[in-house]
């Protein structure tokens, strides 16, 4: 059980990148932790690095698989006895033409992007309204659900769907005291195996930044800090936003 009396975060997708670092900066502001991966054993370094700063917890999940995420809620519980706020950080990303995506790819890259965090945020929802105690959920979608690019088309659409998703349910949760609000990342400077190509072709970089406003990449801690803003006592009356981290790309 959470004999510290901590709130309790679930984060998916917490082996690397943006994940990693904001397990990071809710342990940092206060809380237990259930980090989650499609294997648990990915998991090893990240847990490791919070030992000494809060209680963890490593749960596999494939959010492709509903029986994978009937166990995510379970096991929170088991551990800790609740559920204060969910990050919904994992997902799949396609580079590919809308012309040469297949069917196959359409079902697994909405499957898990949209159809599992939908149903990962419906069962922490329903425990957080039996909990009776309020509750957050923020989502990492992305710019591609904003704007129009060349490649992302089911990418895009997916993250389109995960704002749409917060909107809807900022709306419906609201009266249970459930926050719901979504951070738009644009391209991070964090490792990410969908970009080991392009994160070290220098002409790429280089196009890329003349085309953001500040010039630089957002890191996986800005957008950690952000969870950790919505999350707190100062973001009460924000629900059903998306907030925009990408130094002022889909401004111009």
């Amino acid at each position: 059980m959470n004999d510290q009396k901590k709130p309790v975060a679930i984060v998916t997708g917490a082996s690397y990148g943006v994940g990693a670092a904001t397990a990071r900066a809710l342990a940092e502001a206060g809380f237990a932790l259930v980090l989650t991966a499609t294997r648990a054993e990915n998991l090893g370094e990240t847990v490791a690095s919070l030992a000494d700063m809060a209680p963890v917890a490593a749960v596999g999940l494939d959010l492709a698989s509903q029986a994978s995420i009937d166990t995510v809620v379970p096991a929170a519980l088991a551990q800790f006895g609740r559920i204060d706020l969910l990050v919904n950080n994992a997902g799949r990303n396609l580079r590919r033409k809308a012309v040469d995506v297949t069917r196959r790819d359409w079902d697994d890259l909405i499957g898990a992007n949209l159809t599992g965090t939908f149903f990962l945020t419906q069962q922490v929802g329903r425990h957080l309204i039996a909990q009776a105690s309020g509750g957050r959920i923020v989502t990492i979608a992305s710019v591609h659900g904003l704007v129009g690019a060349g490649e992302r088309s089911v990418y895009g659409i997916s993250k389109a769907g995960l704002l749409q998703m917060t909107r809807m349910l900022a709306v419906e949760w609201a009266d249970h005291g459930i926050t719901v609000n979504a951070i738009a990342p644009g391209r991070l400077d964090t490792p990410s195996p969908s970009r080991a190509g392009t994160g070290t072709d220098p002409a790429y970089m280089a196009a890329m930044l003349t085309r953001i406003p500040l010039h630089r990449l957002a890191t996986a801690e800005e957008v950690a800090a952000a969870v950790v803003f919505l999350a707190g006592a100062a973001a009460a009356s924000i629900t059903g936003q998306t907030l925009v981290i990408d130094g002022g790309l889909t401004v111009v």
